[in-house]
């Protein structure tokens, strides 16, 4: 019986049990897609990472994410925890390492408790029409504030629908509007400039995530609209963070930087800690082709 070695880690936490849970598996570079993905529903997790031998010319290491229904480019907590996990196990020191993945070549700067995760190339879109968002988050039109919905991102591109703080916990997702309008996914949070930090839920169900816990690839994007928003600096590099997970009792929290250069936004970071809670062996899934 061929089997594979995984670990499950909790990211974006500083205690077990919290933050976003995610399994990160070893030795699978002889698995075709198809086993990746039913090894991915298998753990049911938002997302499973698998740590594989790079490909490019300067990458550490080349980390492929599955979601329950599909392999995804690039995501945050996945790149955190494979990086942390991958480096706990002798892979690779603390210290700068580059992830291979399908939004590139991405710097990550491993420690013994967490990482840091440079964002891919920053992308923004135009202003949206608040009410299918809002129709997809369970709210009504008085719940928006601020400025307008636009699409952003850094290698993962999401829809952000500004609220009032107390539209965050009130918002429950509406998988039949998500698919009537074709919107896989929405952060929907609430932004306290005094202490430079979103209240951020972030609903996947065209992925098969009801909601995430923590989302790194959000909250890079998030830095994004917030520049283009006016809400931080259109110059130099700004600290903000994000609170996540709260109402599904895994809190989270995400450090993040976005540098920008005359109103635009050149590159984004988020950090977090990584705790292990778990490690195994698991059956290679068959091979259907």
């Amino acid at each position: 019986m061929s089997t594979l070695a995984y670990e499950i880690v909790d990211v974006f936490t500083d205690r077990p049990f919290a933050g976003n849970p995610l399994a990160v598996v070893f030795g699978a570079e002889g698995l075709a897609t198809e086993q990746m993905q039913a090894l991915a529903l298998e753990f049911n997790l938002s997302e499973t990472v698998f740590v594989l031998p790079p490909t490019q010319v300067g990458a550490t290491y080349r980390a492929r994410i599955f979601t329950p229904a599909e392999e995804l480019p690039f995501a945050g907590h996945p790149s955190v925890g494979a990086a942390v996990t991958a480096s706990r196990r002798g892979m690779f020191g603390p210290g700068q390492v580059t992830q291979e993945c399908g939004a590139g070549v991405l710097p990550v700067e491993v420690t013994a408790t967490g990482a840091t995760l440079t964002g891919g190339m920053p992308t923004l879109g135009p202003e949206l029409d608040p009410e299918p968002l809002l129709e997809m988050a369970g709210l009504t039109a008085e719940d928006h504030v601020g400025p307008a919905p636009r699409v952003a991102g850094c290698g993962l591109e999401f829809p952000y629908l500004p609220v009032r703080p107390d539209a965050v916990a009130r918002a429950q997702v509406n998988a039949a509007a998500a698919r009537r309008y074709g919107v896989e996914h929405v952060s929907v949070f609430s932004w306290d400039a005094a202490a430079q930090t979103a209240h951020a839920r972030v609903f996947v169900p065209g992925l098969g995530v009801p909601e995430d816990p923590a989302t790194g690839s959000a909250a890079l994007g998030l830095g994004v609209w917030l520049v283009a928003s006016g809400l931080l600096p259109g110059d130099g590099r700004s600290e903000y963070a994000v609170r996540q997970g709260l109402e599904i009792n895994r809190p989270s929290w995400l450090a993040c930087t976005v540098t920008a250069a005359g109103g635009q936004v050149v590159g984004a970071t988020v950090s977090g800690q990584v705790m292990p809670v778990a490690r195994g062996e698991i059956m290679v899934p068959p091979f259907v082709g």
